[in-house]
């Protein structure tokens, strides 16, 4: 005799786990946008309204990709006010998604791939020239993006520049400041510096350039994750560094060449993505918790006070999972430096909701089990 409800407790028991992958952004005014959050789009406003009872707004829109890509990224184009997207469709890896943040509006835009591979890079978009560089199995790569703010039928290329100067090993973690790439964790180099590529000479620099904090200590020299501090219309001058133990965050300045160490992340999330503005320094756990520290560029003894809080506009539109990283408390900068030895990670995984998929199994299954 069969015993179907044991079988369908063996179907039932087993699961997947498909985990969407999401990124965060500003537009031009400084509104923050979250993209594949909980399966949709959102505008949260500016800083001022986060902390409010009030919830974000939906944004979804057609031609939108999938947002299940590995490693998907966002960048702000500044001058044409639209969000690229890249790693965004897992169906379409080479293509470019645009959001353009005025009309509200998707496109996709052909790109031809050549030697690049969109499963290992990091990569910066430069404010001035709206070039996309990025560093993939020890070459230097760069994307014209011209001033595009919607797809047009026209391809555009990655292309080859040079052969960096790093071994294939290298983990890139890339930060853009006055036209300049600034690569961190690079073997040999000392903690609290970095290489600097010229982005307007196409010249890496021979030696590289310290940053050392106040006390005389110095960023580690760790893998992790960077990000810029837009101005409201000019390059950017400041960037950020998270290493991957979020122990820290390191504001490194460019035309001072310091650096201030800030309260590290709340959410300790080694697969945490980033994003920043002119006044906020936003996180994105892979629960999908989107967390922020406010900053004032050149306000060292506010910017030292400052705490982690939730986005709780984007919390009440879409909740984050509970599967991983959760958010409690706050925590706020300590006055300690730290240095580090180079170590590699693997590339931030994507963040975002988490769906079970419950497996259908044939009937084949069912057959075998027995009640004797």
């Amino acid at each position: 005799m069969f015993a179907p409800t044991i079988a369908s407790l063996l179907l039932l028991s087993a699961s997947a786990t498909v985990r969407a992958s999401s990124c965060v952004a500003f537009d031009a005014s400084w509104n923050l946008l979250a993209f594949g959050l909980d399966g949709k789009d959102w505008f949260a406003g500016t800083q001022d309204t986060w902390s409010g009872s009030g919830q974000a707004t939906d944004i979804t829109a057609t031609g939108r990709p999938a947002f299940d890509g590995t490693g998907t990224t966002c960048y702000l184009s500044q001058y044409t006010n639209a969000i690229y997207v890249l790693n965004g469709d897992s169906k379409n890896p080479s293509s470019l998604y645009i959001y353009d943040a005025t009309a509200k509006s998707w496109s996709t835009q052909t790109v031809t791939l050549g030697s690049f591979d969109t499963t290992s890079f990091d990569a910066i978009l430069d404010h001035d020239t709206n070039v996309f560089y990025a560093l993939s199995q020890g070459n230097l790569f760069s994307l014209d993006m011209g001033l595009l703010k919607a797809a047009n039928s026209t391809p555009v290329a990655w292309t080859s520049d040079e052969q960096s100067p790093y071994p294939s090993s290298y983990q890139p973690v890339m930060a853009l400041a006055q036209n300049h790439i600034h690569f961190l964790n690079v073997p040999g180099v000392a903690a609290g510096s970095a290489d600097i590529f010229v982005i307007h000479y196409s010249y890496f620099q021979p030696q590289s350039q310290a940053y050392p904090l106040p006390s005389g200590g110095a960023f580690p020299a760790t893998y992790g994750q960077a990000t810029s501090f837009f101005q409201a219309s000019d390059v950017q001058q400041e960037f950020a560094f998270i290493p991957q133990d979020s122990s820290a965050v390191y504001v490194i300045n460019v035309e001072t060449n310091t650096t201030q160490q800030l309260a590290g992340p709340t959410i300790k999330d080694t697969n945490a993505t980033y994003f920043a503005s002119i006044n906020s320094l936003v996180q994105l756990s892979s629960n999908g918790t989107v967390s922020f520290l406010p900053y004032q560029e050149g306000n060292t003894s506010v910017n030292a006070a400052a705490s982690w809080s939730i986005v709780q506009s984007l919390a009440s539109a879409a909740p984050p999972s509970t599967s991983s990283a959760s958010a409690s408390g706050t925590q706020t900068a300590s006055g300690s430096s730290s240095t580090g030895a180079s170590s590699g990670s693997t590339r931030g995984a994507p963040a975002g909701g988490v769906i079970q998929v419950g497996l259908v199994l044939t009937s084949l299954l069912g057959a075998m089990v027995y009640l004797l």
